[in-house]
């Protein structure tokens, strides 16, 4: 089983991930800000719709890695059994080829012009992503957040530069950007490669029917979840399809741009995710309500007073872009998305998927989406109001958000529904000063709305602090734990615990270790 876990451990992992991603912002910004700068609308907007294309390509491993990730997501690099896995990572080699090669025969066959292009680079990105997605699966099961870190950087950068090349060169042909995403991949999965030594990736591997039913086990384990996870990215994706369907290439490019701007701030979050869920895996059951309430006292407040910097902002994106100002109307009412997504990303599914509860997880999700799609096709075909379909789309990210902690608060048995009522109060506050005000009055007074929120749930904030000064106190003194650390009896995942069990009753070393 994995080494152990402490908070303070815990939080070097997460403030390495948050710094790699200061880094990464960098390349947002250049993609978000910098490029509408020099390419035209039309070519933004086609660009724009092959990275919403591409981001459905995950579904297609139909669950293998996700599989991998829930089974063996509590064990360490050494006692992984590399035989096991790379049997797994040839299983997604021939699972994506397939749909790849397909689709790009179909597009030269039927398509044309920019279309025809698109759907070759998905296809493309059909196998790139994927095992790229392998890539960071394994250093994020083994907990190795600083390689993981390592080669998401040399991905995000050679992107980045890339598109810089291809902007100093005035390219303003949009495949071109597409590819440099593509290669940015390329680099990527070089980098785990080198990393893992090549033996999660080549040489041998088990026999074809021990391949097909660890596969099979892999599958059946991991399905459910990648539905969950596809359907929570269709959500907002469905919002932008029936965007582009309606209202045609430029106003999609005007609200794809809004979009981009609130993915910037995600990506911090996905950066803290991907730590979070394997410590989560290797912590005892009874101390995992505890740590929910503490983390979502703490992220909470942080998460709308990084709303406050909208205004700011919004300023600067009005002088440097000019021509996207409509964007920041639109932005003004996405923009509470992060509060909402982030905590499903970040709280609700790492704890659904820690407790194996899947398909609590896709039954939100499906719910959601189903309640989107009909909203949306309403506001678009019925109304034809774009501003009411961005509405419901915040609308139904936070009813996504409250009825995903609804089904962790059953199972942890934690009550917070005043918390619920307040941060509804506030999104709805934010949105109307932002959409009604001048700028800096409604910079003003958002600032106010959020000082009100701090007064509300000031005991929650001072109860947090009072402990973690409370645990650290005895430890420093008696010199019994290091500092930050949680209690030993919460430390390591409990292979016999029903709930948080990694491999699903199955031993890893049935082949035994290379």
């Amino acid at each position: 089983m994995g080494a152990r876990i402490t908070t303070k451990k815990l939080a070097k992992n997460v403030l390495i991930s948050v710094i790699a991603q200061v880094i990464s912002l960098a390349v947002s910004f250049v993609m978000g800000l910098i490029v509408p700068k020099f390419i035209d609308g039309y070519s933004y907007a086609y660009w724009q719709l092959y990275l919403l294309y591409v981001s459905y390509v995950g579904i297609l491993h139909f669950g293998l890695l996700d599989g991998l990730m829930l089974r063996y997501g509590a064990y360490d690099y050494d006692e992984l059994d590399k035989k096991r896995i790379r049997s797994q990572f040839q299983c997604l080699l021939m699972i994506t080829s397939v749909p790849a090669i397909l689709l790009a025969g179909i597009s030269a066959a039927v398509m044309q012009g920019a279309d025809c292009i698109i759907f070759i680079l998905v296809a493309v990105g059909i196998v790139l992503k994927n095992v790229s997605t392998y890539n960071s699966h394994v250093f994020q099961l083994t907990n190795r957040i600083n390689q993981y870190v390592v080669v998401t950087l040399a991905q995000r950068i050679t992107y980045g530069l890339v598109v810089v090349l291809l902007l100093v060169c005035r390219v303003t042909d949009f495949y071109w950007y597409c590819i440099a995403d593509l290669i940015g991949d390329c680099v990527g999965i070089t980098i785990g490669i080198v990393f893992n030594r090549g033996s999660l990736y080549f040489g041998k591997s088990l026999s074809l029917r021990d391949t097909i039913a660890e596969c099979r086990q892999n599958l059946s384990a991991g399905f459910v979840l990648l539905l969950a996870n596809w359907t929570a990215i269709l959500l907002m994706g469905s919002a932008r399809m029936v965007i582009e369907w309606h209202w045609g290439e430029l106003v999609f490019g005007q609200v794809a741009f809004a979009f981009s701007l609130t993915n910037i701030f995600l990506t911090f979050v996905t950066a803290v995710s991907v730590v979070l869920f394997p410590s989560l895996k290797r912590i005892r059951g009874e101390a995992l309500p505890q740590m929910y309430q503490d983390i979502r006292q703490v992220l909470s407040p942080v998460l709308f007073l990084a709303l406050l910097f909208y205004f700011p902002g919004c300023w600067i994106v009005e002088k440097w872009l000019p021509n996207y100002a409509d964007s920041l109307k639109y932005l003004a009412i996405l923009l509470p998305i992060i509060v909402f997504s982030s905590k499903v990303t970040l709280l609700t599914n790492n704890y659904l998927k820690v407790y194996r509860r899947e398909k609590s997880m896709l039954i939100v999700n499906l719910i959601s989406v189903a309640l989107g799609f009909g909203l949306f096709a309403l506001c678009a075909y019925v109304f034809d109001h774009l501003t009411a379909l961005l509405v419901c789309t915040v609308a139904v990210v936070m009813f996504n958000s409250v009825l995903s902690e609804i089904v962790v608060m059953r199972i942890i048995k934690v009550r917070i529904v005043k918390d619920f009522i307040f941060e509804a109060l506030l999104t709805v506050g934010f949105i109307l000063v932002a959409s009604l005000l001048d700028l800096w009055w409604g910079c003003l007074a958002y600032f106010v709305l959020f000082a009100v929120y701090c007064l509300l749930n000031y005991k929650a904030i001072f109860n947090l602090f009072r402990r973690v000064v409370r645990r650290r106190a005895p430890a420093a003194a008696e010199g019994e734990a290091p500092a930050g650390a949680l209690p030993e009896d919460a430390l390591s995942a409990d292979p016999d615990h029903p709930d948080i069990r990694a491999d699903g009753g199955n031993n890893l070393h049935d082949e035994g270790k290379e």
